[in-house]
């Protein structure tokens, strides 16, 4: 199919439809976390019950987002994107109607499954529509709304709860996935990947590899680090993933073709996507706990306390798809990774038991713009490193990775927050909370130094037109 048929679906139709999925799909990563005192208040439940209430999302939507972008490849991308969305929808509904922590913990797995499917699909669906000379624009706009999903997830997650109650941050998604179905259906064209076979040796091998890690990292704050189910997921989970790199190097149509990783452009920018979560979920997770437990604020105040970092997406990122479209997507990102490191760094140095908001105001601002900076660019950067028939896996791949930083972002700076602090007073609190965040931002400039690693735009172009003959999508564009 060419790229004039796929733009008849509407490259505006494409944006809004995609935009919107990616948004109900990335904010349910974290909308939970603020509401799981008045859900365990309803529901009944432990600790571990209601831990699993946010892990069963993570883990299932981390596990088969590889696994989701490959169905769309070989099935139809909007088929598989329309039969994820229902999921998501279907099991939202769920969620919100469960009667105990049980049923409110599977419908969340299943949330997490739709989700892996409709997710990677959003990049690519939008990538079919839009001309690429406006693709930075869109990736901007596209990276904005999800940016402020990621960020804003405490915030709608407290709100909902506070003013209305918990089944509100689940019964949300209805109405929007209800009035999106038609419109994939109507408004989104069909498109395809290479055709090849579902590599199901592979897809077995990454799924339970991604599981191993993802449980790992999940579970080892709560349930200790030595525990054996803990270390039994890493290990096994490894093990998997380095049989999953070996079986890719030789099979015959893999999953996720290997060679995909001798491109600079690829691996620089998945490296720098997986550091980047990886400081930005464990202080996002830190710092709104610290506004509201240290600095006393409710869930709705802390959330809009910390609108100048979450909303600056939604002002920053169309500009800077446009200036990846005409200087690149390199400088763009990498100046976003640093300035969000710089953003972590200050606060790291003026947070205090007792804070003013106008001590933490440049922090915030610079974080929010550096956040900005990176989402579009980055998506840019890595559909541009593969060819058109790639694009598919290569946005579940790098999706993947972003969940696994995440997760391990959590984890890593909440064993940290741990072994220096805790939550006894609020400068215990302070006391954890800084090394956590002067980790974060150091793992962040690491992101921005991988992104310097990207070749040019002219290089990277060169580079993915040269790594299998040109097919009939790419042939359309020229």
């Amino acid at each position: 199919m060419s790229q004039q048929t796929a733009r008849r679906g509407g490259a505006a139709w494409a944006l809004v439809i995609t935009s919107i999925a990616g948004f109900m799909a990335a904010l349910d990563n974290l909308v939970v976390t603020t509401a799981l005192p008045s859900i365990r208040e309803d529901l009944g439940g432990g600790l571990h019950d209601l831990e699993w209430t946010v892990s069963a999302y993570t883990l299932t939507f981390a596990v088969l987002l590889m696994f989701g972008a490959a169905l769309g490849d070989r099935f139809g991308r909007r088929r598989l994107f329309i039969a994820g969305l229902t999921v998501f929808t279907g099991a939202s509904a769920a969620a919100a109607m469960a009667p105990g922590i049980d049923s409110l913990i599977a419908a969340r797995a299943v949330q997490g499954a739709g989700a892996a499917v409709m997710m990677p699909l959003t990049l690519t669906l939008l990538t079919a529509a839009v001309p690429v000379a406006k693709r930075g624009m869109a990736y901007g706009i596209w990276g904005a709304v999800n940016g402020l999903a990621v960020a804003s997830g405490p915030l709608v997650g407290g709100t909902l709860t506070e003013h209305i109650s918990w089944q509100w941050i689940f019964w949300l998604n209805v109405p929007l996935g209800l009035a999106l179905l038609p419109l994939a259906r109507l408004r989104l064209a069909e498109s395809h990947g290479t055709g090849a076979p579902l590599d199901v040796p592979g897809t077995l091998l990454a799924s339970g590899g991604l599981f191993g890690i993802v449980y790992g990292l999940v579970r080892g704050p709560a349930d200790g680090w030595t525990s054996s189910l803990v270390l039994t997921g890493l290990f096994a989970g490894g093990a998997l993933l380095v049989g999953f790199i070996l079986y890719s190097t030789r099979a015959k149509n893999p999953m996720l073709p290997m060679r995909l990783f001798r491109s600079r452009a690829f691996s620089g920018i998945n490296a720098a996507s997986l550091l980047m979560f990886l400081g930005m979920f464990g202080s996002i997770f830190l710092l709104s706990q610290y506004m509201q437990g240290v600095l006393g604020y409710s869930p709705t105040e802390a959330g809009l306390r910390m609108l100048p970092w979450t909303g600056m997406p939604m002002l920053v990122a169309p500009v800077a798809g446009i200036l990846a479209d005409r200087i690149g997507g390199r400088p763009v990102v990498a100046a976003g990774l640093f300035l969000q490191a710089l953003g972590l760094g200050y606060m790291a140095v003026v947070a205090t038991a007792d804070a003013t908001y106008v001590s933490q105001l440049p922090a915030l601002i610079v974080s929010g713009v550096g956040m900005a900076l990176f989402f579009a660019p980055a998506s840019h950067l890595v559909m541009s490193s593969v060819r058109p028939s790639e694009q598919g896996i290569a946005s579940g791949a790098n999706n993947a990775l972003r969940e696994v930083g995440g997760a391990l972002g959590i984890a890593v700076m909440g064993s940290i927050f741990a072994a220096q602090g805790g939550y006894e007073t609020g400068q215990t609190f302070v006391d954890g909370m800084r090394p956590a965040l002067v980790t974060g931002s150091a793992v962040v400039a690491l992101a921005g130094i991988a992104a310097l690693l990207i070749p040019t735009r002219r290089h990277t172009e060169r580079q993915a037109q040269s790594a299998e003959p040109a097919p009939v999508l790419e042939k359309a564009a020229h």
